[in-house]
């Protein structure tokens, strides 16, 4: 089974990790975006989901359609400024699991490329060290198994499809990814990408937190 380039989200109920007076953290199925597309058909999306339980929800980060795991959402003004600059002053800790094409060696690193919207190509991105953003990730290998590699990745920046073009740029492709994987790489039943771990600073009062679903893959 191939990835589909058709919006056919999954109808399970969303699994809430953690709910209080100023944040929400909820495990995203893969499948499923985040926020709505552009069109009526691409309407359906987690943020409009939780809206029906939640009205005054508001958005603080982004994981790609594809992509399952940990996210939190603001539940008041304050706490989505106060997330929003955890987020942006990298304060934040993040950990994806991802099953890569091929065995990636050596079994730690760190990929350092700028990165930007790949205009012709829309949504991909690319390397562009003259006018890309920054961006940073370090890996390390878990595991290998038949022509495959399990990672433990650890973004240091959050630009768009990050992890996929990082992990790309080392000849190891993200399995199932419906836009950077190529032949059998992209015959599998989703993208395997996960983000298995958030850890991050409550905001009324600063206690660390730490969210954690293992990856279903």
């Amino acid at each position: 089974m191939t990835v589909s380039s058709e919006y056919c989200p999954p109808s399970d109920p969303i699994d809430i990790l953690h709910h209080d007076a100023q944040i929400l953290v909820v495990n995203k199925p893969d499948g499923l975006l985040s926020v709505p597309g552009k069109g009526p058909h691409l309407a359906d999306c987690l943020m409009s989901r939780l809206q029906a339980a939640f009205p005054e929800v508001l958005l603080v980060h982004r994981l790609d359609r594809d992509t399952s795991g940990v996210m939190v959402f603001a539940l008041t003004p304050h706490a989505q400024r106060h997330l929003g600059l955890q987020f942006e002053k990298r304060m934040t800790k993040k950990t994806y699991v991802a099953r890569l094409d091929g065995l990636l060696e050596p079994r730690s690193g760190t990929v350092d490329l700028p990165l930007i919207v790949d205009w012709e190509n829309r949504p991909r991105q690319m390397v562009c060290h003259e006018t890309g953003r920054p961006a940073e990730t370090d890996w390390k290998v878990v595991s290998y198994g038949e022509g495959e590699t399990r990672v433990r990745l650890h973004p240091k920046t959050g630009r768009s499809h990050q992890l996929r073009v990082h992990m790309l740029s080392l000849g190891h492709p993200i399995l199932g990814d419906p836009l950077y994987a190529t032949g059998a790489g992209r015959d599998h039943a989703r993208m395997m990408l996960h983000s298995e771990e958030l850890r991050l600073k409550h905001p009324d009062g600063g206690a660390s937190l730490k969210f954690r679903v293992k990856a279903p893959f």
